[in-house]
């Protein structure tokens, strides 16, 4: 399968596994869930599904439910996805963002501001204008 294909495909189960958790799951708990990423086998076979949450501390505890109603989204996901078959899926806790903030406390202690990283040079647009007045 071309790499397009699954980029594809892991996109629209991103957003399908995303709208069923917001939409059909009853589950309070796991309603403030952000589907990250998808990563699909190229045989389709199973499928690491992304998330994380804004509080930290509720992330295992969001993973073991979500591992417990698995089976749920993915008979949900094969009523809505066209697939020849639906992968299973197995939840993985997205860490990207506590590792960016680890990287910016880093670059704290090295001596960058925030506001340095975040804020380009600004260029004088004055400078450099050779037109003839």
């Amino acid at each position: 399968m071309s790499t397009l294909r699954m980029s594809r495909i892991n996109r629209q189960l991103q957003r399908e596994i995303a709208l069923i958790i917001e939409t059909k799951i009853k589950k309070e708990s796991v309603k403030g869930t952000i589907i990250t990423g998808v990563e699909c086998t190229k045989d389709l076979e199973k499928a690491k599904v992304f998330f994380t949450a804004l509080q930290a501390h509720k992330r295992p505890g969001i993973l073991k439910e979500l591992t417990e109603i698995k089976g749920v989204i993915r008979g949900l996901l094969g009523q809505t996805v066209k697939l020849r078959r639906v992968p299973a899926l197995e939840f993985v806790i997205d860490t990207s963002e506590d590792y960016g903030a680890k990287i910016d406390k880093i670059l704290d202690g090295l001596g960058f501001s925030s506001t340095y990283r975040n804020n380009q040079p600004q260029i004088d647009d004055d400078e450099g204008d050779y037109s003839d007045d």
